[in-house]
């Protein structure tokens, strides 16, 4: 049985016991059973500051296994706000949330729900859907570490924004009470009915119509088109070219470097077959209609690209391949997995084991997503220094697009973090027992309000922590480089 840690790093709270095929009912009386245990109440508390490791020591020792060169990159990126710092800073957040209570309800967590890792891309089936779109993190987990991490990235960019304080509870407010809604409807509808809700074109606007306006609803029509542009032939067109007669990839350094640039001294050929190699070992992962697809292609190009906010210093690639002929391009991207951040705050293991890091960031996706990408799966491959490290893959762009946090006034980011929590409420049902969650939450707005409360006070951490950075840099603690 998982446990999670609360209050401290000693102190542990059993996992809701639901018995296996339970009826509904019984259900949902463990969710109430739990809620008494971790009263709502419970959820403001943040721990001690004595109580947690020095924030920047958090960062460095990640930095340790990242890319030298890319970590001042990094840190330049976090500087750039207190939002951008807490997109970064997952791995400070999860030590805080291990040292809260825990509702013992368990499901599959994003592990890094913030505002910005949700957005649209395309099905298989070639329709526009919304969903999370970042997992370097998921783990399975409470259920509420998610929902806390989101509505914490509400009230910062809200504070961003300059919204009063009053605009920032209302945006919380709604993103929250989406989630508990949608989670009552989840536990009402039958297996099949769950796994198979999503939010695509259709579906998000039934979602908004009772709270978007004429004017948001041109908006998000507005960027729906924008996404649709967001594909491989516009990631082809703009990130390579012609070069002495070869389609190459366009170095961008430090952003994006071929890899004949990375490795001048390293015969072509063999590089290539080394490649090849790996592409293989990933098709494997893949079911056996896509592996058939994507053997189709071959491949042309690769290069290192820096990606995200926290993600930078990872390694990651992007490899360049055609089918048909060169007006053909399929773009995919290589991402180191690391361990998650969640995984040392959970007790126990997992009930489903991983072969690799790569497989976990693929298998929580799987689960979390309504639709996945068709060329997700994941590699592990030794690197030119003989160390091995995993990887997952997917396309570069495929109809992608995620709002723009900073330009969003209140109303716009209200309505758009209530799609963010009816979308992690479903993610959630699909892996946890929604029914007990259901019940724990409840049919008021009490929850709501903690949360709120919880934010504005997560959002001064984060401030205090943003801060703590910014001395680092300043002291030349941290190596920085800004505007990258």
């Amino acid at each position: 049985m998982t446990t999670f840690r609360t209050g401290g790093p000693a102190e542990r709270l059993k996992t809701a016991d639901v018995a296996p095929y339970a009826s509904p009912e019984a259900r949902r009386a463990a969710g109430r059973s739990a809620r008494r245990e971790v009263p709502f109440a419970s959820h403001v508390d943040l721990p001690d500051p004595a109580d947690r490791p020095d924030p920047v020591e958090v960062l460095e020792a990640q930095a340790t296994t990242r890319v030298p060169e890319l970590v001042p990159i990094r840190y330049g990126r976090m500087l750039v706000s207190p939002f951008a710092f807490y997109r970064g800073a997952a791995a400070v957040m999860a030590v805080d949330l291990a040292r809260t209570p825990s509702s013992g309800l368990t499901c599959q967590l994003c592990g890094d729900a913030h505002l910005s890792n949700f957005g649209a891309f395309a099905s298989p089936e070639r329709s526009l859907v919304f969903d999370i779109n970042d997992f370097d993190e998921t783990y399975p987990g409470p259920w509420e570490w998610d929902v806390k991490r989101l509505a914490a990235s509400l009230a910062i960019a809200g504070r961003g924004n300059g919204f009063s304080r009053k605009n920032r509870s209302g945006v919380v407010l709604a993103a929250v009470a989406r989630y508990r809604q949608a989670m009552s409807r989840f536990a009402g509808l039958g297996e099949l009915d769950v796994w198979n809700a999503r939010a695509g074109l259709d579906e998000v606007a039934l979602l908004l119509k009772d709270q978007a306006g004429k004017a948001e609803r041109r908006r998000l029509a507005e960027a729906q088109a924008k996404a649709r542009t967001r594909d491989n032939l516009q990631a082809f067109r703009k990130l390579t070219a012609l070069v002495d007669g070869r389609r190459r990839i366009l170095a961008d350094p430090p952003l994006i470097v071929p890899v004949d640039d990375l490795l001048p001294d390293t015969d072509r050929a063999d590089m290539e077959s080394q490649i090849r190699d790996l592409l293989a070992g990933y098709a494997d992962t893949l079911p056996p209609d896509r592996r058939r697809l994507f053997r189709q292609f071959r491949f042309v190009d690769m290069a290192r690209k820096v990606v995200g906010v926290g993600s930078v210093g990872t390694r990651c690639w992007i490899v360049l391949l055609c089918g048909r002929d060169e007006d053909d391009p399929l773009l995919l991207q290589v991402k180191e997995a690391q361990p998650s951040v969640l995984a040392p705050h959970v007790g126990g293991e997992p009930e489903i084991g991983w072969r690799s890091e790569g497989e976990r960031v693929v298998s929580g996706q799987r689960l979390m997503q309504a639709v996945s990408d068709t060329f997700l799966g994941w590699q592990t491959v030794a690197g030119v220094d003989g160390q091995k490290r995993d990887f997952f893959v997917r396309q570069l762009r495929d109809w992608k697009g995620s709002a723009i946090v900073e330009t969003m006034d209140p109303e716009i980011m209200r309505v758009y973090g209530a799609l963010c929590g009816w979308t992690l409420a479903r993610a959630h049902a699909r892996t946890g027992d929604r029914i007990a969650i259901a019940g724990y939450l409840g049919g008021g707005d009490a929850f709501d309000r903690v949360l709120v409360e919880f934010s504005e006070r997560y959002a001064d951490r984060n401030e205090h922590d943003y801060q703590l950075l910014g001395d680092a840099a300043r002291a030349g603690r941290i190596p920085v480089r800004s505007g990258i």
